[in-house]
């Protein structure tokens, strides 16, 4: 069985997760420095946990004296035996039903437990679920944030690469963990990547976008060991290679080495440059530029190529430097010289939206967002104008698809009215909305908010989308649309109804995409690499993600 296989979701007979226990393991070697933040995090937990482990694996600055001031944890002391073998101490030590593994040097947000049970409560046959994660540095300031959906199918997903990323955003169900063997003690690194991928074959897996734990990178990390970590994960990832007959997982599997080899081949060389801004003596430069090339031929060239441009650069003029250094999409242009060139025009390419050449910007941004909550469509799900979006997106997960409609004639519409009218939808009913670019021809929004909310089963969700920056339709919705948004907005009123814990708010676009769709150019002209980079002044799509408290 894979985890593309139907999943009964909400049955009757699964155990009610709020009542379930869970248990977290932090495992610490010589960080005990970093250990009392780590435990401060499960203190502050808006759900606290039922059990902690602290794990020490032979640490030499006395982690004990740190878990002595925090009543009802648990310490464990060990001989060094390696990070697998700290996780299975604890998990062993444990009896909850689920499992949260933290490292000494990270934390949890305070709504982890909370964020990972709930989506066991939806999808209650996952072996794990995971979340987000933000990038902190020594002293805990945020410096980035990473959610990857596991797709369509998580298997060959993670042949392709390791999409989980930190190991603390994962909730185990103990016992599924404990059949997979748990954690295999000959490996001292990617022991979590050997897991997750043992479990994908066998359960279904879910995931949700709450940011639920932070990762410190302080130098220090196992994984900045960029040449051990690479070997370690191709012996990994060899061990999963899947047979040939299996055409679609051998060619993830193949594609999935040739990512870890540039992946890490461009670590090393970030690190590389580093040290060469530091002084490193030429023979070590170029000692490390042989191992890169070992690795990845193609990043080794794209590095010299760089360091080239860089010298040239500093012999020529500021100006001219500036000129070479600077690539064609970052370079600024003298007054008088920006060449317009095509978007020189009083009309757009497309004046509708791009859908007459092919999909357009803000349907890209729309679709990313969905994915990135595919978890959270399931059950009966209520979308506006057909389901094209609950089909794609939910899938088995989906018992029931409902489709509101503001006037009649729509066949597949199961509601018809306003959805500002209290007498168009029921009560309490919906386990997910989705409702995509139709804020904006509503009037009274903070009505619509307040119906969808009434709408909504308790726990159930809404996942909207609104215009930022936009063309306005010339067609059927042009004399009603009344609406752009920006996140603050967008955040402001469905935080009034729904609680501002319970609103998560994101934002899609740049100036590149725009300008782009502002001129109706489809993202097939377009490379996607140029969309995906977000400024916060140019929305040109505002996501919100909002939960109806049980």
């Amino acid at each position: 069985m894979t985890s593309d296989a139907p999943v009964a979701l909400r049955s009757a007979g699964a155990e009610p997760v709020a009542a379930a226990t869970v248990g977290v393991v932090i495992t610490t070697y010589n960080h005990a420095h970093f250990l009392g933040e780590a435990l401060d995090s499960l203190r502050a937990q808006t759900r606290p946990a039922d059990d902690i482990v602290v794990v020490d694996d032979g640490s030499d600055d006395n982690p004990g004296e740190v878990v002595a001031r925090f009543p009802g944890v648990r310490g464990i002391r060990q001989d060094n035996r390696g990070l697998a073998a700290a996780r299975n101490t604890g998990l062993t030590a444990l009896r909850t039903r689920y499992v949260i593994f933290l490292d000494a040097d990270d934390r949890l947000e305070p709504n982890a437990i909370a964020a990972g049970l709930a989506c066991f409560g939806r999808v209650p046959e996952s072996g794990f679920v995971y979340g987000g994660h933000v990038y902190i540095d020594r002293d805990g300031n945020k410096t980035g944030e990473r959610f990857e959906p596991p797709g369509e199918s998580p298997y060959l997903h993670l042949l392709r690469r390791n999409f989980i990323g930190m190991h603390g955003t994962v909730m185990y169900r103990r016992d599924r963990l404990q059949a997979a063997g748990a954690f295999d003690e000959r490996l001292r690194r990617g022991e979590d990547y050997d897991v997750y991928l043992r479990m994908v074959r066998v359960h279904p897996i879910a995931a949700y976008p709450d940011l639920v734990a932070a990762y410190r990178l302080h130098g220090q990390n196992m994984s900045a060991d960029h040449r051990g970590m690479l070997r370690t994960m191709l012996d990994v990832h060899a061990s999963h290679a899947p047979p040939a007959s299996d055409r679609a997982a051998a060619q993830a599997w193949s594609e999935g080495r040739q990512r870890w080899r540039r992946y890490y081949a461009e670590e090393m060389a970030r690190a590389r440059y580093r040290r060469r801004r530091g002084g490193m003596p030429l023979l070590s430069s170029l000692a490390q530029l042989a191992r890169i090339a070992a690795v990845s031929p193609q990043v080794a060239a794209r590095d010299v190529l760089g360091g080239l441009r860089r010298r040239v650069a500093a012999m020529l003029p500021r100006r001219g430097a500036k000129r070479l250094m600077l690539s064609r999409g970052d370079r600024v242009p003298p007054v008088g010289r920006v060449q317009v060139g095509d978007l020189r025009r009083l009309k757009p390419i497309s004046d509708s939206f791009g859908f007459d050449r092919g999909l357009p910007v803000d349907r890209y941004y729309i679709e990313r967002f969905l994915a990135r909550n595919a978890s959270e469509i399931l059950g009966r799900v209520l979308e506006i104008g057909d389901d094209a979006y609950t089909r794609k997106f939910g899938g088995s997960r989906v018992t029931r698809s409902d489709v509101l409609h503001v006037a009649a004639g729509n066949p597949r519409a199961t509601f018809v009215g306003d959805v500002t009218d209290p007498r168009v939808l029921p009560d309490n009913a919906f386990d997910c909305i989705i409702f995509t670019q139709t804020l904006q021809l509503i009037y009274d929004v903070r009505a619509a908010v307040v119906q969808l909310h009434r709408a909504l089963a308790p726990g159930g969700v809404v996942l909207v989308t609104a215009p930022g920056i936009s063309q306005i339709d010339r067609g059927e919705w042009g004399n009603t649309w009344f609406w752009s948004f920006t996140p603050t907005a967008m955040e402001r009123l469905f935080g009034d109804v729904f609680g501002p814990e319970a609103v998560m708010v994101r934002r899609y676009g740049n100036v590149f995409a725009a300008t782009m769709f502002l001129q109706g150019l489809a993202v097939e002209e377009l490379d996607t690499k140029d969309l995906d980079p977000i400024d916060r002044a140019y929305p040109v799509i505002v996501s919100l993600r909002a939960r109806k408290s049980r």
